[in-house]
């Protein structure tokens, strides 16, 4: 039987959350730089994130960020903008949900921007608000 010549297993790979519980320091945008909400992930490394400025970019998650810190629908992220596509950017950051609302209190976020909750599309927010209220002479019936 072969000798194990590793430096562990999976639970060594895995590695430890240690950036969780310590406080960062809020990070404001550069120049090429913009605050964007992410509407939906696509998959592989990559999600579609609507920005303040209006635009509906295509965002790709750098490898640094990839499988260590998780992006949801919903979520506020900083991306830099490319030079020679402006339908694309890079994620650079995800902002923590406090970190989101300092930056609405700030005003670096428009006030129309929902925090807290995932992208709702425009066909789905009516399908919310149905109400039926049935008379007690139709359960009579049944």
């Amino acid at each position: 039987m072969p000798k194990n010549k590793g430096k562990g297993g999976k639970n060594r790979k895995r590695g430890k959350n240690e950036a969780d519980d310590e406080k960062r320091e809020l990070v404001f945008k550069e120049d090429g730089q913009e605050y964007a909400q992410v509407t939906r992930m696509l998959g592989n490394g990559r999600c579609e994130a609507l920005c303040i400025d209006g635009t509906k970019r295509m965002c790709h998650i750098r490898g640094k960020m990839h499988k260590k810190v998780w992006i949801a629908a919903g979520d506020i992220v900083l991306v830099g903008l490319r030079d020679y596509q402006d339908d694309k950017a890079d994620v650079i950051l995800k902002y923590m949900n406090d970190e989101a609302r300092l930056l609405k209190a700030y005003g670096e976020i428009p006030d129309n921007v929902r925090l807290n909750e995932g992208v709702v599309d425009e066909e789905d927010a009516g399908a919310q608000d149905d109400y039926i209220q049935f008379e007690d002479e139709d359960i009579d019936k049944i």
